[in-house]
């Protein structure tokens, strides 16, 4: 019995379709391991979700990085430490020029990029850390790069005198306040070192968390108490068991 040629070149298409699907199935289940197995230490676009809501809601579309005019954004290839596909930044190459419309977060389909930003200023991108053995001023140069690039400046980054060593000669040094830096990077970019001694990293990685358990006992200023103290007494009313505090005498 003579075997049908058609059926022969039909077997083969289905056994090399077979094939493919099995290692198109093989390579996604891959994808998808590698995904879940990185740490999403990756600098999001403005208007981010916390990692774990950005990553169940991005769906890797790419309009965001069409959408930014400076090219800052890109989507991430296999084999970094960011999931594939999601949008991020790297500040020492390109950064956040902090649009004011905002346009990578308008341009998003699915509110990955959806968290309510008033003021490009409002964004969290991430949080300056200055490495002090490398940057410049805090080894006695004046540079102050950083805080003059800033775009949120003695506000995210100012300038303060610092002693430096035995000599006690201060030296001025910056400075960042974590709760008003954007994470925009401009900072990193302008820095003049070889490696930047400053870098923006994202905020999970540097700042901690206090407890709610402990209680504050400084006031921040006058009519205002810090975290759990009890209010500050108005009028000439007296603090109990500080009125040696008031005390003329020697």
């Amino acid at each position: 019995m003579t075997a049908d040629p058609g059926r022969r070149a039909f077997l083969r298409r289905v056994a090399h379709g077979a094939g493919v699907a099995t290692t198109g199935g093989l390579l996604w289940g891959y994808l998808l391991g590698e995904q879940q197995q990185v740490s999403a230490h990756a600098l999001r676009p403005p208007g981010a979700l916390p990692e774990h809501d950005f990553a169940g809601a991005c769906i890797k579309c790419g309009q965001c990085v069409q959408a930014c005019p400076y090219d800052t954004l890109s989507l991430a290839p296999s084999g970094e430490q960011v999931p594939i596909g999601t949008p991020s930044f790297r500040p020492r190459e390109i950064p956040c020029y902090m649009c004011e419309d905002i346009p990578c977060a308008a341009a998003c389909p699915t509110g990955a990029l959806g968290a309510k930003l008033e003021r490009i200023e409002d964004a969290r991108m991430g949080v300056a850390a200055i490495d002090q053995e490398s940057c410049l001023s805090w080894q006695g140069l004046r540079c102050e790069i950083c805080y003059r690039e800033c775009p949120v400046r003695n506000e995210a980054i100012t300038i303060e005198n610092h002693p430096r060593g035995i000599s006690g000669h201060a030296i001025f040094v910056p400075l960042i306040h974590a709760s008003a830096c954007t994470g925009c990077g401009i900072c990193e970019k302008a820095c003049p070192t070889e490696l930047a001694a400053i870098r923006v990293v994202p905020p999970e990685l540097v700042k901690g968390k206090m407890g709610d358990h402990y209680q504050i006992g400084t006031r921040t200023g006058a009519g205002s108490t810090g975290v759990g103290e009890p209010p500050a007494p108005s009028g000439d009313e007296a603090v109990p068991g500080l009125e040696y505090l008031n005390r003329s005498d020697p």
